[in-house]
């Protein structure tokens, strides 16, 4: 089981944060991943100055997630992580 937040304050709601959101759980539902992933909101993960949205996997944060860029982030992030077992 994989845990995911994602931002939801203010900087990274400026930053399309919803419409990651809303990409993840797209992703999931089509891939029939909703059973191996909580996706959570959170608040401020303190990376407010970077480009992008942040998103804390498990205990990892990553930033400069775009709406463009999150294709990328879930092949090269995510989906090795469900591989190796969470």
């Amino acid at each position: 089981m994989i845990f995911v937040q994602i931002c939801l304050g203010s900087s990274c709601h400026l930053k399309n944060s919803m419409q990651i959101v809303e990409l993840f759980q797209k992703e999931l539902e089509k891939l029939g991943l909703e059973n191996d992933i909580i996706l959570n909101g959170g608040f401020c993960f303190g990376k407010c100055n970077r480009e992008g949205v942040s998103i804390m996997v498990d205990d990892d944060i990553f930033t400069g997630v775009t709406v463009e860029s999150f294709g990328n982030f879930f092949e090269d992030i995510i989906i090795p992580r469900l591989k190796a077992g969470g």
